[in-house]
C-alpha cells in the first residue's frame, strides 16, 4: 500500500500574530528580496506553494495602525506575477477577497497569473465580515455570515464560467484564414442574484484549466463551502485528536457534492521552532512566543476583548477588575475579537484564576496554535504522524522571521522527511494541481 505523502506550503509572515518583527535577525516585510528569499527556499524544499495573505484595510487599535500589521504590503497577486518570473516550479496562492472584488476582474487577474508562471496559480477565496473594512469601498457596510458565503459561492461560480468560456482549442492563429480564434471563444453571460453580466473574456484559457481554490473557515458555513468548492482548505486545530475530527467531518462532507476524499487537501497553518535538543527547542520556543506577546501587545489583545483602554494595567499583573464595555470597542478590523466577548472574557478569567495566569500569559494562552516543537527528528516524526493518522494532509508552515525563516526547515526537517519516503524528493510535474494531486477540470 502506497505511504500517504505530506503536502507543504510556505506562508509569507506578517500580516498576524506570529512574525517577531523586531528580532535582529528580521528583515524587511515589503521589501521584494524578502519574498524572493522565501519563496526560492520553498521551492528549494520541493513545497506545493507559496502563499500570501492579505487584509484590504489596517487593522486599528485606539485610532492608531495597529504594531502586527504591515503598512505598505505590496498587492498579492502583483507579488506573485513579480515571483513566477524567479521560481520554476512553485505554486503561487493569492489571498483575494470575494465580498469587495468583481468575478470578471478577478477571474482575468488570476488567469494572467496562471499564464505568466506556465500553471502554478490559486485562489485563497475570503469573505470579509466588517463595515470598518467595507468602509474603503463604496458598497460600505458588511454581510451577514450567510450572505458573505453565498455572494462567494456565486463569485466563484461565475469566475470559473468565465475561465471555461475559452477552451484548449480556441486560440487559433491562422494567418492564412486572418482568424486567431474561433468565433464563440470567451463568450459568457451569467444571470443570478449577486452577478448579472454577460461579454467576452479576453484571457485564452488557464494552463490548469482553472486555478486550485484555497478557502480557509472552520464555520459549518465554512467547511460546506470548502467541502463543495475547494481544493485546500486551511484549519487551525492544534491537537491530534481534534485535528483527527475536523479531518473526519470535512472529508466526509464531500460525497454529497460527488467529490472523492482525496480532491480536497487539509493543510492547517503551523509554526514550528528546531533545536539541537527537545529542552533547546523548547527553551527557544518561550522565548520566541515572549517575543511575539510583548507587554503592549498583550495589553492591546486584551483591549479588543474588553473594549476599554487598559493602558493603566500591569501586563504582568492580573486581569482587569472592571468588566467589558460591548459597546463598539477599541480595536477595528481584526476578526477574532467577534462573538460573545463576554463569554470569552468569562473563560479567561477562570483559567488565569485556575491557573495563577498574568495578563500577557493568558494572552500567550490564548493566542497559541499547533506548534512542532523539537529537534529536526522529533518534528518531521510529529508531521508524519498528523498526516498518518488523518489529522491533516500537510500544512501551512508560517515561520516568526521575515525572510529567513523557513531556511533550517528546509535545510534539517525536509531531508528527515524524504529519508522516510513520506515527501517528495523532486516535484513530478510543472503544474500546482500537479504538485496537490489534482486532476484539470
Amino acid at each position: 500500500m502506497p505511504v500517504k505523502q505530506i503536502h507543504l506550503a510556505a506562508h509569507f509572515p506578517g500580516v498576524n500574530n506570529t512574525t517577531v518583527w523586531s528580532d535582529p535577525g528580521s528583515g524587511s516585510q515589503i521589501d521584494f528580496g524578502s519574498f524572493v528569499h522565501l519563496a526560492r527556499t520553498a521551492e528549494r524544499g520541493k513545497f506545493d506553494f507559496f502563499f500570501l495573505a492579505e487584509g484590504l484595510r489596517l487593522r486599528e487599535m485606539k485610532g492608531r495602525i495597529h504594531d502586527l500589521d504591515v503598512a505598505g504590503r505590496p498587492e498579492s497577486l502583483t507579488v506573485l506575477s513579480a515571483l513566477s518570473g524567479v521560481t520554476a516550479r512553485l505554486g503561487l496562492a493569492a489571498t483575494v477577497n470575494s465580498t469587495f472584488n468583481e468575478p470578471y476582474e478577478v477571474a482575468r487577474r488570476l488567469a494572467t497569473l496562471d499564464h505568466l508562471s506556465g500553471g502554478r496559480a490559486a485562489w485563497n477565496v475570503v469573505t470579509s465580515w466588517d463595515a470598518f473594512t467595507g468602509e474603503n469601498f463604496r458598497r460600505g457596510g458588511y454581510l451577514a455570515e450567510a450572505d458573505r458565503y453565498n455572494r462567494a459561492r456565486e463569485f466563484l461560480g461565475t469566475a470559473r464560467e468565465l475561465w471555461d468560456s475559452w477552451s484548449g482549442g480556441d486560440l487559433v492563429a491562422d494567418p492564412a484564414s486572418g482568424t486567431f480564434a474561433r468565433p464563440d471563444a470567451g463568450a459568457f453571460a451569467h444571470r443570478g442574484p449577486q452577478f448579472d453580466i454577460a461579454g467576452r473574456f479576453n484571457a485564452p484559457r488557464p494552463p490548469q484549466g482553472r486555478p486550485v481554490i484555497i478557502q480557509a473557515g472552520d464555520s459549518a458555513e465554512g467547511r460546506e463551502f470548502a467541502a463543495a468548492e475547494a481544493d485546500v482548505i486551511f484549519s487551525r486545530h492544534g491537537t491530534l485528536e481534534d485535528g483527527r475530527a475536523f479531518y473526519k467531518d470535512v472529508k466526509s462532507r464531500l460525497a454529497k457534492y460527488g467529490r472523492r476524499p482525496d480532491e480536497l487537501k487539509i493543510m492547517p497553518s503551523v509554526t514550528y521552532v528546531l533545536g539541537d535538543t527537545e529542552e533547546d527547542a523548547a527553551e527557544r520556543a518561550a522565548d520566541i512566543r515572549r517575543a511575539q506577546v510583548t507587554p503592549q501587545g498583550a495589553l492591546a489583545y486584551l483591549e479588543g476583548f474588553w473594549g476599554r483602554d487598559l493602558s493603566g494595567y500591569d501586563p504582568d499583573g492580573p486581569l482587569p477588575d472592571v468588566e467589558p464595555d460591548l459597546g463598539e470597542g477599541v480595536s477595528k478590523g481584526r476578526a477574532q475579537f467577534r462573538g460573545d466577548r463576554s463569554e470569552t472574557v468569562r473563560r479567561w478569567r477562570a483559567l488565569a484564576a485556575e491557573r495563577g495566569l498574568t495578563i500577557r500569559e493568558l494572552v500567550i494562552e490564548a493566542t497559541g496554535r499547533q506548534t512542532f516543537v523539537g529537534t529536526p527528528r522529533s518534528v518531521a516524526d510529529q508531521i508524519d504522524e498528523f498526516v498518518r493518522t488523518d489529522a491533516a494532509d500537510g500544512f501551512v508552515l508560517v515561520p516568526h522571521l521575515t525572510p529567513t525563516g523557513l531556511d533550517d526547515l528546509v535545510e534539517h526537517v525536509v531531508p528527515l522527511l524524504q529519508e522516510k519516503g513520506v515527501f517528495r524528493a523532486d516535484y513530478t510535474g510543472p503544474t500546482l494541481r500537479d504538485h496537490v494531486g489534482l486532476e484539470a477540470p
